[in-house]
């Protein structure tokens, strides 16, 4: 595991108060929503803003692709990534 997928783990875990998980305990690829981890879009407007105020990245929730960047670690990692390269 990345140090930055690491450390969306834990941005995941603190932001949404999930204090009985740890970072081992989310999968990389396991789906963050529905049967997943099970966050709902109340999750993922304060895990957006979470991510936003970590790593300094606008994120549009209009744009089409970010609920596929908000897939999973891997593919939020992917995104962040990105979007600090920029």
């Amino acid at each position: 595991m990345s140090e930055l997928q690491h450390e969306i783990k834990n941005l995941i875990i603190d932001s949404l108060g999930l204090e009985d998980m740890s970072a081992e305990d989310i999968a990389t690829d396991q789906p963050l929503f529905g049967d997943g981890l099970g966050l709902d879009s109340v999750d993922a407007l304060e895990l957006g803003l979470a991510i936003q105020k970590r790593f300094g990245i606008k994120i549009d929730a209009e744009d089409k692709d970010t609920r596929q960047h908000f897939a999973n670690v891997a593919n939020l990692a992917a995104f962040v990534s990105a979007r600090q390269a920029v």
